[in-house]
C-alpha cells in the first residue's frame, strides 16, 4: 500500500482502496495555497490548515492503530508544519500506514476502537471513508474538482451503510461515550445524521451526504 493504488495489491484487497484514496488525499493538498490555508472548509470544526493536519493526524492514527496502538495516543490535529511542509508530512505517514499494513494478516486481526471492535479490513474501509470524506471537505474548501474513484467510494460506501444507521447517530455516539473512561470523553461525535440526496446523485455526493454532509 503505498500513496498510489499499489500494483503488488489485489484491486479488491481494501488496503488498494485505502492507498487510492490516500493518493488522491495527498494530490489535493499538494494544490492548496498558502494563501488558502485560513479559509474555513465545511467542516465546522476545522479551516483548510487543521483540516489538513486532522487527514495527517487520520493516517497516523491508521498506522498506530495497525500497530496495536490506541487512536488516543495520536492528536486530532497535527500541528506545528510549515505552511509549505504538509505534502511532506502526508507522504511520510503514507509511508508509515504502508509499513504497518504490509502485514496480510492484519486484515483478519480484531482491533478496538473506543466505539466498536473491527477486523483490520473493516478498519480500513472506515477509514477510507474518513480520507475521502475530509478530501472532499478539503477540495471544495480550496475550489477543487478531484477524480474521484469510483471503486475505491463504493467500497466506502457499503461499509458505512453496514456501519451508520441513517437517522439516531447522535444518541449511539453518545451512549459510545458514557461508556468510555472519562478520560476518553471528549471528543465530538463523527458524524451528523445522513442527508437524503437525489436517485441519481454521484458517487462521492451520495457517501458525503451518508456522512451528514450537504453535496
Amino acid at each position: 500500500m503505498t500513496t498510489a493504488t499499489s500494483p503488488t495489491l489485489a484491486p479488491t484487497d481494501p488496503r488498494s482502496f485505502f492507498a487510492t484514496a490516500v493518493a488522491l488525499g495527498g494530490a489535493t493538498i499538494a494544490a492548496v495555497t498558502p494563501a488558502q490555508l485560513t479559509d474555513p472548509t465545511p467542516c465546522d470544526s476545522f479551516n483548510v490548515r487543521s483540516l489538513i493536519g486532522h487527514l495527517v493526524a487520520v493516517l497516523q492514527r491508521v498506522a498506530n492503530v495497525g500497530s496495536g496502538g490506541s487512536v488516543h495516543d495520536t492528536p486530532e490535529v497535527v500541528v506545528g508544519v510549515a505552511d509549505d511542509g504538509w505534502l511532506a508530512a502526508w507522504n511520510t505517514a503514507a509511508h508509515d500506514v504502508h509499513r504497518v499494513w504490509a502485514d496480510h494478516a492484519k486484515l483478519g486481526a480484531t482491533f478496538t476502537l473506543p466505539w466498536a471492535q473491527l477486523p483490520g479490513a473493516g478498519l480500513l474501509a472506515m477509514y477510507t471513508n474518513e480520507v475521502t470524506v475530509h478530501t472532499w471537505d478539503l477540495a471544495v474548501a480550496t475550489g477543487q474538482r478531484p477524480e474521484w474513484n469510483d471503486e475505491a467510494i463504493a467500497f466506502a460506501w457499503a461499509a458505512m451503510q453496514h456501519a451508520l444507521p441513517a437517522t439516531g447517530r447522535t444518541e449511539g455516539f453518545e451512549a459510545a461515550r458514557a461508556a468510555m473512561p472519562e478520560e476518553f470523553r471528549d471528543w465530538e461525535a463523527p458524524f451528523a445524521e445522513a442527508v437524503p440526496v437525489d436517485h441519481d446523485a454521484s458517487p462521492i455526493d451520495r457517501l458525503v451526504a451518508w456522512s451528514g454532509r450537504r453535496p
